[in-house]
Formats: structure tokens, sequence, C-alpha cells
């Protein structure tokens, strides 16, 4: 056993798993079908797409909003239920992804940082030993990507329509809808650009369906006639809850802009509407066909002069009919690039997961955007189709985490997990071999405050059944039992009945601090 072995295991037991999570032997693999040659691997990611649109997880918009193609990974996979990220926000989970280690280890602690590519990352370690690797897509990391044989990125958040993408050679335009270009591009490379004597790492990275939500122009009125359901929680008033619920910009009644976000069209022609954005990105054509689905959804609105719930209510409708109809063209690009592999048999020895960097709050609680460690933001889509290995149809409800992925990726390369990587691999969690020794609770922190939507700092501890969450700046916790209150309507930590958990929760807590090499919390009573 050589020294790097030690290490990690020294790592583990400090974690409190035994030897059963330790990476498996070449002997096991090779008894789970996994012997074979090294698979491909493709990673779709998109950027805050809800597991609550994904209609494999079920839910109110399973039905009016289905998602086939995605859902064909989970019927010929794996089905993840308990998957959540260590700091719910873009730059940060693509930070986690790339090193396993959290935030404050790999220095991405909120959206203003820019990414040092210049340290560890499981693609470089992945191109080291053998693999040809490429990112296509939304990078979001500042800095130029590093690790990758091939990458064409989009510059900051990117564009919808007409993007702009940055690659070796310089920044380009392409005239199309950014989610149906990144697909194009993403079969490009695996058609005719990448070398047939390696095996691939291809991550296929969508803008959609980020804020401010354009949809494809062929699906800008796709949900026009559907009336989804509310959630029942979209008029929460907070009760029960301290101070972070109350005191939050991120509601879709007073933080949604009708002009930007809702596409009412304004009178004024000089307003940023038509001079910046979506609109001014387009061409002509593009703007014909828009004004087409808007301008009656505007008219619309104008003549029905709503206030109160009523406006509320529209906004959700509006909101969820362009969050939706981005996901369409996900859906369709997820489609084509499983149709491919199965067409020409690469599928048989290509892991395909499908992820997103955090999950998103559709009405629930009368929000949109994420950032808190309540579970719709929380908890992320996870779907792995495996042929051979994984199960079709198969579920899975073990604590498993965005920090989790590098390790997973370098497992299924075979390639030596790095000490001081700070996750699991999930390939025994995969073969249906969770080991008894698995991980029981993890760890959450949010960082960045004073910034956009007014979300405080906390850390926290999930396990399946509890979440503490220490919003340390104000010097306030809050407990839920998921069981009796899976919405989170109200904090339990006061409640004397929960005393003995908030306790283990508490040690809990410190531990994984110890563990992950946290430093000491500096509240800042000056940003209260």
């Amino acid at each position: 056993m050589n020294r790097k072995t030690i290490k990690r295991r020294d790592f583990l037991a400090k974690m409190g798993y035994g030897s059963a999570a330790l990476v498996f032997s070449s002997r096991f693999l090779s008894s789970c079908g996994i012997g074979r040659s090294r698979p491909n691997i493709i990673f779709i990611f998109s950027d805050d797409h809800a597991y609550q649109a994904i209609s494999a997880y079920g839910g109110r918009l399973a039905e009016v909003a289905p998602t086939p193609n995605i859902d064909r990974i989970a019927n010929e996979g794996m089905r993840f239920d308990k998957c959540c990220v260590t700091n719910s926000i873009c730059a940060p989970s693509r930070a986690t992804i790339l090193t396993g280690k959290h935030s404050h280890l790999n220095g991405v602690v909120d959206n203003s940082v820019e990414f040092d590519g210049t340290q560890q990352t499981f693609p470089k370690l992945l191109q080291q030993s053998g693999y040809q690797t490429a990112i296509i897509g939304k990078w979001h990391l500042k800095s130029d990507p590093t690790g990758f044989d091939f990458y064409q990125v989009l510059p900051g958040q990117g564009s919808y329509y007409n993007p702009d993408f940055l690659t070796s050679e310089g920044q380009i335009r392409v005239d199309g809808y950014c989610t149906d270009i990144i697909t194009d591009k993403a079969l490009e490379w695996l058609k005719n650009e990448r070398d047939l004597s390696k095996p691939f790492m291809l991550m296929v990275q969508h803008k959609a369906p980020h804020r401010e939500w354009s949809p494809a122009l062929r699906h800008l009125t796709i949900f026009d006639d559907v009336e989804f359901p509310e959630p029942d929680n979209l008029f929460d008033d907070y009760e029960g809850r301290g101070t972070a619920a109350n005191r939050q910009d991120m509601s879709v009644e007073k933080t949604m802009t009708l002009n930007s976000d809702l596409k009412v069209k304004p009178e004024d022609k000089d307003a940023p509407y038509y001079t910046r954005g979506y609109y001014a990105r387009m061409n002509e054509e593009q703007r014909q066909t828009w004004d087409a689905a808007y301008d009656p959804k505007t008219e619309t609105f104008k003549k029905a002069n709503l206030t109160g719930k009523d406006l509320l209510s529209w906004k959700y409708q509006r909101y969820l009919q362009d969050y939706l109809g981005c996901i369409r063209a996900v859906d369709e690009g997820v489609g084509r690039i499983l149709d491919y592999l199965d067409e020409t048999g690469l599928a048989e020895n290509t892991v395909l997961m499908y992820n997103s960097d955090q999950g998103f709050y559709l009405g629930e609680h009368g929000w949109f955007d994420k950032r808190f460690m309540y579970e719709e933001s929380y908890r992320t889509p996870l779907l792995a189709r495996w042929p051979g290995v994984i199960k079709p149809g198969s579920i899975n409800d073990d604590l498993v985490s965005n920090l989790d992925f590098a390790q997973t990726f370098l497992d299924m390369a075979k390639v030596e997990q790095p000490a001081d990587m700070q996750g699991l691999s999930l390939v025994p969690v995969m073969t249906g071999k969770t080991p008894r020794d698995w991980r029981t609770g993890l760890y959450y922190h949010y960082y960045e405050y004073p910034a956009v939507h007014s979300v405080r700092r906390h850390e926290g501890v999930a396990t399946k059944r509890h979440k503490l969450i220490h919003f340390y700046d104000l010097g306030e916790w809050e407990l839920y039992d998921l069981e009796k209150d899976p919405q989170e309507m109200k904090s339990e930590y006061e409640n004397p009945e929960y005393a003995d958990i908030i306790a283990e929760l508490k040690l809990e807590l410190q531990r994984l601090r110890e563990v992950y090499q946290l430093p000491p919390l500096q509240p800042d009573k000056e940003k209260v």
C-alpha cells in the first residue's frame, strides 16, 4: 500500500468511514463489470435546473412539463434523490466539481473570485492518465480553462441568442440559440474532432435555464395554454423562521422584474429592455418572432391591471412559462446526444451523467434563485447511465454531493484519487453496493453576503431527516425535521423536544469543520 493510499485511509477514518469506503480494488471492479476498458465520460451540466423541473423526479410539474430525454437517463440508469451541493451558487459549485474540495480550499467562495487554474483538477489528472478532455458551454470561472485538450466556452454568463465563445484561438460569435449551439458543438467534437485512440471526458455545460430565462424562439409559446400548479407555500409569510428568510431579496412578488425577467415590453424605446440584454442581441428576424410571441402577452397583462395575490400568481405563471421553455431545448439536446451514443455503439462504454450547479426555487416560499440551505436550492438533480454497470431504473437515496464527482470520474477511469480530495467515489453506490459505513451527514457553507438577493452567510449540517443551519453573522440557528416538515416551514430550534438532536448535530457540525479544515468562523457584525 503506497503513502497516498495510507493518507486517504487516515482521512476516511477521521470522517467516520471504514475500509469499505475506500476505492474498490481492481478485482472488485472486474466483478461488477467495470474491469473492461476505461469508459468514456460525458458530463451534461445545466445552470439552475431545479429537480422539481425534471419529470423523472415527479412532483407538481411532471405531467405539464415533462422532460422525456433527461428521464431516459433515469430509466436506463440511476436517479439520485439526495444529491446536495456544498455551496449553492454558480462559480463555487463549478470549482468544487473540478477540484473535489470545499470552497475554502479551492478558493472560490463566491461568484466574485477568479478560479486558480494552476491547481489540481480531475480533468488534469484524467489528461495525464491518457484521456482526451474537452469542455463546451458555460465556464463561469473568470480564468481560462486548464486541463482540457479542447475548449469553447461562454464568456461570463454568456448570451442566449447569437452567443460568443472563447476558444484557444480567440473569441468567436455563432448565430442561433445557445443551448442548441452547445449541443451542436458537443456532437461535432464527438463525431469529428476527438482522438479515436483515446478514451474521452466531455463536459457539456449549458447556460440554460439561468435567469433571465429566454427560451429558444421555437419554444416561446409552448406553455401559453398551460396552468402550472402553484406550490403550497407560494404565499409564504416566513413565520416560524428567522431573520434570513424574512429579509432576503429573491421573491417572485418583489424582486422579479416585469420587463427583463417577465418580458413585459415597456413603451419607452430607450429602455434597457431594448438597448441591452437578450433583445439587443437578436437580429431583426429573431426580434419579429419574439415580438409576435410576447406582444400579445404584454397587452393582456396591461389590460388586466392585476394587484396583490393575483399579480403574484400571474408572475409565477409567466416565470415558469419561460423557465420551463428553456429546459425544453436542454432536454432536446440531451436526447440528441443519447441518440448519437446509442446509434454509434459508443453508449456501451460511455458513462453519461446529468447534473445542475445547484437547485432552484420555482415559487416555493414565494422565491426564485438559490443560495439558501433550504431544500429546493440545496438539492440538485443527478442522473447517471452506465450500461452494464448501473442497473436500469435504479433509485438511490444515499447522501451524495457534488464534492464527490471529481473522485467518481477518477475512479471510473481507474486513476488514483488524490488524498487531498474531500469527497467519496460514487462508483460503489452506482453498482448498488453502497458501503455500510457511508456518510450520514453533509456539510454546507454559503459565503456571498452582502450581494445580490441578500441571502445571509450560513453554514450547516444535513442528515437524511434533519437539517441544522447556523446564520453566524446573525447569531441565529434553525433546525428542520424533513420527515414532519418537508417544506421547511417552521424551525424547531427552540423546541425542547429536539434538544438531543440539536446537540448531536452541533457535534457533527464541529467534527466536519475539523475534517474539512475549515478556519474558525469570524462573524461580521457590520454586515448584519
